[in-house]
């Protein structure tokens, strides 16, 4: 997997802590450096911790879906983001968001964003031409820049861009999946 193919799933991954941080930029007054650095380190640090825990998992039990390992990356990469356009195409008023960067707020929603990255870690895995520690990195710096600036976009436009953002990363890694897919079974070769 080369660089293109991991930053694109970087940043499909980010899209929901963006998405978050948009909202968050909604609770902030003026955010300052601090704001800034709390919403990037929060998100881009458990999106790179959770797929890194994943790998772990996904060598430990590779030798028993080795056979099956491109539909597991497909199903994966797809429910994810199947799951990012549904809540991108939802009509549902989001809950208001707590204006706290503390440690109590900042948790859940750094988990919460960073579920998905685990079962990506799985699939990297599952893949011998992923360097994880080029992923992980990517991934976590990826979401931190990206997370700082959703901060910025919800404290200028609001919640205008929360859902594209969603659906540009459900689509993104859907993409993926396929063409993880598509490669093992021959039918494209990038």
């Amino acid at each position: 997997m080369g660089f293109i193919e991991l930053l694109l799933i970087a940043v499909g991954l980010s899209m929901d802590a963006f998405a978050v941080a948009v909202c968050k930029g909604l609770s902030v007054g003026k955010p300052g450096w601090r704001h800034f650095l709390a919403v990037g380190l929060w998100f881009g640090g458990f999106q790179a911790l959770m797929p890194a825990i994943g790998y772990l998992l996904g060598t430990t039990f590779e030798k028993y879906i080795t056979s099956v390992d491109h539909w597991v990356a497909f199903v994966l990469l797809g429910l994810i983001g199947g799951n990012m356009l549904k809540e991108g195409f939802s009509r549902e008023e989001e809950k208001e968001e707590n204006t706290s960067f503390g440690f109590r707020a900042m948790l859940p929603l750094a988990v919460a964003t960073s579920i998905d990255a685990l079962a990506v870690g799985i699939t990297f895995a599952l893949l011998p031409e992923v360097n994880i520690f080029s992923a992980v990195g990517l991934i976590g710096v990826t979401t931190f820049c990206l997370s700082a600036l959703g901060l910025k976009v919800g404290n200028i436009f609001g919640l205008k861009y929360k859902s594209k953002a969603e659906v540009a990363g459900g689509i993104i890694l859907i993409l993926m999946g396929l063409k993880i897919l598509l490669e093992h079974l021959g039918v494209i070769n990038f």
